[in-house]
């Protein structure tokens, strides 16, 4: 039987890693439960998927529909000239927007682990559009199958119009076929470098002619520029179209151990165990790529709970920001702070640096965004104040940067948010102690320095603010 002690550390930390941390009266309750019980609750979800619902079919068709009578014009009035740019005004607030709605979404959803492993897959499918109605629509694609079938996912998002167009299969024509899309599937989606040639590429890419999506937003398959004739890849040759080679991609197994090894750096460590990696991809294979199939395989593994595994990997920003927010209860009166945020830490939700993603672990941190993170929770938690007085040092730059003022006047409140204290402190037991709030907050162990630190605090409000600003908090 475990011990009670490291069942409350063990569901601590599946549902850091699972989710966006944890409430202590749901821990307290939780750890008294079979560990196996408490991973197959995970999976139990919301009758309905929470999709992002920000842009409606009809707003997006309605502004396609003008965009297209503007576009058959040579000479524009400038009225006209006014109308399109109104519209791009009108898709950037709304690619903001939905930058907002997803973050809160995270902060404030009853389902953390289907928002976690979208966010996976956000990553795992780096993919960037100025058409939010196309983020959208690959976002939610991501969120319905994020622990389905990882072959219907891939086949959901090879055919959506925000990839489609970010990788130039809108251009890959018979007689001249554009390359973009088949190199990134194989490199980046699927298989990882060594695993194909050059000529499985080009192959490849004749395959995947004619896939297109039309004015509607819609996946068009269109026969007058598909390359019907045969192909040969991986040393097979047939007349080949593109879910035929999404096969043959998935039929090997090395694209089991490639999506496995991701899985493994984002939710259980940044160096690779390959003998606990084979383990799941083996599994992985063998249940035809079920994704909440690998996942329960891992949530399950003795290892994922070993203590080289636990308070080890870096929060992203975004992992930052929503644990915080869920963990305090936090109201952000100008929501529009969480996008600065985001941008001025590195992880800018719907923007990722490029095709293969934000590098993630040690990466997240520098010398100013470490002095920005750690910042954050007294900015966020004690009301949103703070003061700069006289000449800001390297690290307040960042903070003043955000705020847009280059000079070292005493910047005040520039966060607005409020913390539910009342709500946090009054789901604590009464007689808790200091050190027992910091062992709560924090994922590594706490030495004797953090409890010497925390004991000289007069009450549990300014020992949760002292633990969030510490640089163990950082860590999950």
């Amino acid at each position: 039987m475990m011990d009670s002690n490291d069942n409350f550390l063990h569901i601590k930390h599946l549902y850091n890693r699972a989710g966006f941390g944890i409430s202590y009266p749901d821990l307290h309750q939780l750890s008294k439960k079979r560990r196996s019980k408490v991973v197959d609750a995970l999976f139990k979800h919301r009758q309905e998927t929470e999709e992002l619902h920000l842009l409606s079919r009809d707003e997006f068709l309605s502004q396609q529909s003008l965009l297209a009578s503007l576009g058959t014009k040579k000479e524009q009035t400038a009225e006209e000239k006014q109308q399109r740019e109104d519209i791009t005004k009108a898709r950037n607030e709304k690619n903001r927007e939905l930058n907002i709605r997803w973050i809160q979404q995270m902060m404030t959803t009853e389902d953390p682990f289907l928002e976690k492993m979208t966010l996976f897959w956000h990553g795992h499918f780096a993919c960037r559009t100025n058409q939010p109605y196309y983020a959208q629509q690959l976002n939610n694609i991501q969120r319905t199958n994020a622990l389905g079938s990882f072959k219907t996912l891939l086949i959901e998002v090879s055919k959506s119009p925000a990839m489609l167009d970010y990788l130039n299969n809108q251009q890959n024509r018979k007689g001249k076929p554009n390359e973009n899309f088949s190199r990134e599937l194989m490199e980046l989606f699927t298989l990882g470098r060594g695993s194909y040639t050059e000529n499985d590429i080009k192959q490849a890419a004749r395959a995947f002619t004619g896939w297109a999506y039309n004015k509607s937003g819609d996946f068009e398959f269109n026969p007058r520029v598909h390359d019907d004739k045969e192909k040969t890849f991986f040393g097979q040759t047939g007349l080949f179209d593109g879910e035929a080679i999404i096969d043959l991609i998935l039929a090997k197994p090395e694209t089991a151990t490639f999506i496995c090894r991701k899985l493994y750096i984002f939710f259980v460590n940044d160096t690779p165990d390959e003998n606990h990696v084979k383990e799941l991809s083996d599994h992985f294979y063998k249940e035809k790529y079920d994704i909440t199939a690998v996942m329960k395989k891992l949530f399950n593994a003795d290892w994922f709970y070993e203590k080289a595994n636990t308070g080890n990997k870096i929060k992203s920003p975004v992992e930052l920001l929503v644990n915080m927010s869920r963990e305090f209860y936090v109201t952000y009166n100008k929501p529009q702070v969480l996008i600065q945020l985001q941008t001025s830490l590195g992880q800018y939700l719907f923007n990722p640096p490029n095709v293969a993603g934000w590098a993630g672990g040690r990466n997240w941190i520098d010398s100013s965004s470490l002095m920005l993170r750690m910042k954050i929770p007294s900015l966020v938690l004690n009301d949103g104040l703070l003061d700069f007085n006289g000449k800001a040092d390297p690290e307040d730059e960042a903070v003043i940067a955000l705020n847009r003022r280059a000079k070292p006047k005493p910047v005040r409140s520039y966060v607005n948010a409020k913390a539910d204290w009342e709500k946090f402190l009054a789901s604590l037991p009464r007689d808790m102690k200091q050190t027992e709030l910091a062992t709560f907050l924090l994922q590594p162990v706490i030495g004797q320095k953090i409890s010497t630190l925390v004991n000289t605090n007069q009450n549990l409000k300014n020992t949760a603010i002292a633990v969030t600003s510490m640089p163990e908090y950082q860590l999950c």
